[in-house]
């Protein structure tokens, strides 16, 4: 009786865990999932050169330390935006959660039509998030993730995803100007006391955070005026709450949308998958 109530127990954690993998150019997030209950996340580097053993060894104390068994995995589903580690990816994910990965892309079934010339050429974040915005805050909505790159992407008012834009994120433009100006050097990108800076560092922080918001603006504005409408305007990643706050369209900041979008795959898919 004892072993029948333990095996049953087993079952049901086997049956409750989800891993969830945002890999960006910078970072790349596990989440845990427990139904639609997120649990924890771990964030590593994205390091093209890391191993799947490195990786293990980095992601199993976390696992233990927050008394996971990642063994007791469903499925594991990535939004990647680095293919040259998706052999690594795959390689972790067999030996840490015993399963081989779903990585989602431009043929994955997730409930969103993609009116894009080359769906193929779609990174897979701009899909999840498109995604996960329309079911969190309706349609029209327009996403802006502050990544590696800033990325707008256009949920029209049918619900389907209809492009967007692409520009260098923050960080490497920040870099451009610091590598080719010999006299300045790096500051933290912060939202400066004054636009009009009184020495080189305040200077610096003053254009690269107002310049930055006015981008930002300047594309939503514009973006507004061709939809026709007023859309919903919904901001991620690492820069979001930063840039957000001296935005005058950015209506909400979502860190968790690239997780919630994966998760809602995964849910669509899920009888498929596991």
């Amino acid at each position: 009786m004892a072993s029948s109530t333990a095996a049953s127990a087993a079952g049901e954690q086997k049956s409750s865990w989800v891993i969830l993998v945002d890999v960006g150019n910078t970072n790349a997030v596990f989440g845990v999932y427990r139904g639609s209950e997120p649990v924890c996340s771990f964030r590593l580097s994205t390091t093209l050169e890391r191993t799947a053993d490195e990786y293990l060894s980095l992601l199993s104390p976390l696992f233990e330390h927050a008394a996971i068994d990642p063994g007791a995995t469903q499925a594991v589903v990535i939004s990647s935006v680095v293919p040259p580690l998706h052999f690594t990816l795959e390689r972790l994910s067999e030996r840490l959660f015993g399963c081989r990965p779903h990585f989602v892309d431009g043929t994955t079934d997730t409930g969103l039509e993609l009116e894009y010339d080359h769906p193929a050429e779609i990174g897979a974040d701009r899909i999840v998030n498109a995604l996960a915005a329309r079911e969190l805050y309706g349609s029209p909505v327009v996403v802006v993730d502050f990544g590696t790159a800033t990325t707008f992407d256009v949920v029209d008012p049918r619900g389907r995803y209809v492009g967007g834009l692409i520009t260098p994120g923050l960080q490497i433009s920040s870099e451009a100007l610091f590598s080719q100006a010999s006299r300045l050097y790096r500051v933290e990108i912060v939202k400066p006391k004054r636009l009009v800076g009184t020495d080189t560092a305040g200077a610096m922080q003053a254009g690269f955070y107002y310049g930055y918001v006015g981008q930002v603006d300047g594309i939503l504005e514009r973006l507004t005026e061709e939809m026709g409408g007023s859309p919903t305007i919904v901001a991620t990643g690492g820069l979001a709450k930063l840039i957000a706050g001296g935005s005058k369209y950015i209506g909400a900041v979502d860190q968790e949308l690239t997780l919630t979008g994966l998760r809602l795959i995964y849910e669509r898919n899920r009888q498929r998958w596991t």
